[in-house]
């Protein structure tokens, strides 16, 4: 009888503990070595253990324990032969701790849900990719494709995407914003076409320098797909001087110059506005801001080059983008011809960011960049530069981009009535903790941003955990600048010890910068029917943990 049970047992157990080429990790825990399995089961011996009753006891072991593997290893092959496959839609139906939390990378889904609490990063930076795929993060975060990080993830897999999903998508040509290019998932987008997104507050102030793929977004028409060999600028001369078309090859001939520049968009932190009386425009939170490195020819040289030279009296510099709406109009603004022309301004015509060619949201193949100057005039895909008597007349140069009383609605606003934004006002928020959050007590590390326009410094952010009652000095990070030339934020962070007893927080910052000049305390007063200007005192409430 033992001999019949060794030899029904032992073709089994070879059976189940027959190492497949690409083992699940459930495989390879359950069908490991002799050794392993001797070395976990000590007392499974047959040496020494001569008695019948003691062969029994091995043999009946040996029989439960074959069977299991034999019936492990057929769910092994099973699962390795048809992974489970889920479509996208599916994949996107699970981003919140009540459906678990999914993400792709390639073509394998993973369950992350009991990782989430266990991310480096904290549960923040991965719930943003909940729902999605993972290469867009990593991307931005080299250090996650590293081998150990792989086997980690390897651990959460439950399954293949559908092959039959990743179809090529078609172009449709009745659809002028069909051949708008990708974006990054991590974007928190107020309006799809045009396109108008914001990076998450968490990500905002995780660098210094904006990775490009999460800078800030703002479109007014669709993007242009240029050809950067045809492409051609046109710079207007002077009467007396030449014209220029310069094409890309041009343009780098001239001497490249590099800034650190903060862009800005008017209405920036404008939701803040729409909670006291709604206004026209974009929901933007406060993330229309974003820092980059730009390099290109400045615009200085370029003009001097033309013939153009310092008047006596007024003129503007005009820009004219590629971009334009069904009826052909550009989108086109101007800045004052004193400020093209210094080159301690340092205003550019850009062709790199951080390093690499513009990326097409951002003005590829050329662009203005304008520091210390209201987004706005920072004109993309630049095709046209003009010096004339008067600014642009572009709608979003004369009847746009304006602050006015908060007395005045769109029965009484008189366009002409108010100068153009150029240079924006003193501003600062918190990206960390978030509005509504539950921390825990003991220390709090409160962190954001900090900018000033014209060249102003940031020489002061001062933070309130209880509304304003008191405050602290917070640290400022990021590089020093020149005087005059701050053209960059001061990122910025206070770490204090939360009072004992407290059950919420109002956290409160604002700046001053090297003018002194400071943030106004509410919003009421500088509510405007745009929405633009949005810079009073920054606030978020969290809750602490009992």
């Amino acid at each position: 009888m033992l001999l019949l049970l060794h030899r029904a047992v032992v073709p089994a157990l070879r059976q189940a503990c027959r190492l497949k080429p690409n083992p699940s990790r459930l495989c390879i825990q359950a069908c490991s070595t002799n050794e392993s399995f001797q070395s976990q089961h000590p007392s499974l011996n047959f040496s020494g253990d001569n008695s019948s009753s003691g062969g029994w006891r091995i043999m009946g072991a040996l029989l439960g324990l074959g069977t299991a593997l034999a019936y492990h290893d057929h769910r092994c092959r099973a699962s390795q032969e048809s992974p489970p496959l889920y479509t996208k839609e599916e994949v996107y139906s699970h981003r919140s701790p009540e459906t678990g939390i999914w993400v792709t990378l390639g073509s394998e889904v993973f369950d992350v849900t009991e990782f989430v609490g266990l991310h480096p990063g904290g549960p923040s930076k991965l719930m943003l990719a909940a729902g999605g795929p993972l290469e867009p993060f990593w991307a931005l975060y080299a250090v996650h494709n590293q081998p150990h990080v792989r086997e980690l993830l390897a651990q959460y897999k439950i399954g293949e995407l559908n092959p039959e999903e990743n179809v090529p998508p078609t172009l449709e040509t009745s659809d002028p914003y069909a051949d708008d290019p990708m974006r990054h998932p991590a974007l928190k987008v107020n309006s799809q076409c045009p396109f108008n997104a914001e990076p998450p507050p968490e990500l905002l102030t995780e660098n210094y320098i904006t990775p490009n793929p999460i800078f800030f977004t703002r479109n007014h028409l669709p993007v242009p797909n240029l050809d950067p060999d045809t492409y051609r600028l046109h710079i207007v001369g002077p009467p007396g001087g030449q014209s220029l078309s310069l094409s890309l090859g041009d343009l780098y001939k001239f001497p490249k110059h590099e800034v650190t520049v903060t862009l800005q968009c008017a209405g920036n932190r404008r939701s803040e506005m729409t909670r006291v009386k709604e206004v026209k425009g974009l929901e933007w939170r406060t993330g229309a801001i974003s820092t980059a490195r730009w390099a290109g020819a400045r615009l200085c040289d370029v003009l001097a080059q033309a013939g153009h030279q310092l008047s006596e009296t007024e003129a503007h510099v005009c820009f004219e983008g590629l971009d334009s709406d069904p009826t052909g109009t550009a989108y086109g603004a101007s800045i004052p011809l004193a400020r093209a022309m210094d080159p301690e301004a340092e205003v550019l015509l850009a062709y790199e960011m951080n390093g690499q060619p513009l990326p097409r949201d951002h003005g590829f193949p050329v662009r203005v960049v304008v520091p210390g100057v209201v987004g706005a005039r920072h004109v993309k895909w630049l095709g046209r530069v003009s010096v004339e008597p008067e600014e642009s007349c572009s709608h979003w140069q004369r009847r746009d981009y304006k602050g006015f009383s908060p007395s005045v609605d769109w029965d009484t606003v008189d366009f002409d009535s108010a100068p153009s934004i150029q240079e924006l006002p003193i501003q600062s928020a918190i990206t960390e903790p978030q509005d509504g959050e539950t921390i825990e007590p003991g220390e709090i590390t409160v962190k954001g941003y900090a900018w000033s326009g014209g060249g102003r410094a940031v020489i002061r952010v001062d933070v309130s955990l209880d509304g304003g009652l008191t405050w602290h000095a917070a640290d400022l990070d990021g590089e020093e600048q020149p005087p005059r030339k701050a053209w960059a934020w001061r990122l910025w962070q206070l770490q204090t010890s939360v009072p004992a007893g407290q059950k919420e927080l109002n956290i409160v910052c604002k700046a001053v910068d090297d003018s002194y000049n400071v943030q106004p305390d509410t919003v009421a007063p500088i509510w405007n029917l745009r929405g633009v200007l949005s810079n009073a005192w920054h606030r978020v409430h969290v809750h602490i943990t009992p």
